[in-house]
């Protein structure tokens, strides 16, 4: 399974991008799909999930009201929509893929992208 993570960029504080994640190489409705962040300096951390069934999607505290993840079926891609960018959003983003239901835990999620790096000006 490959996933290739793209939209990254640089913006403005308080301006919007689109994350897509496009996935290869397996059944995509069978994966739970995930984002991430990585800032400079800092661990890993979980910003989005979107479970396999379809009907669950959860968030990070630090994102819940301004980011939405979504999907695309007939794409394979899984997109995250981030609104009301603020300078701490800056971060290397990655998608992942599990097999099993929506989680926060990094270690369950088998596959990664290469990560997509959106730099926000404040």
């Amino acid at each position: 399974v490959q996933l290739q993570a793209s939209g990254g960029g640089l913006v403005q504080a308080g301006g919007s991008l689109r994350l897509s994640c496009e996935v290869s190489g397996g059944n995509f409705i069978s994966y739970t799909m995930g984002w991430w962040r990585q800032a400079p300096g800092k661990e890993r951390e979980f910003v989005a999930a979107f479970d396999r069934t379809g009907g669950y999607t959860r968030y990070a505290d630090s994102v819940k009201g301004r980011f939405i993840i979504s999907r695309d079926k007939a794409k394979s891609t899984v997109f995250l929509q981030m609104n009301s960018l603020k300078h701490e959003d800056t971060a290397v983003y990655y998608c992942a893929a599990r097999l099993g239901s929506s989680s926060e835990n990094a270690a369950g999620y088998r596959h990664w992208g290469q990560g997509t790096l959106v730099t926000v000006s404040s």
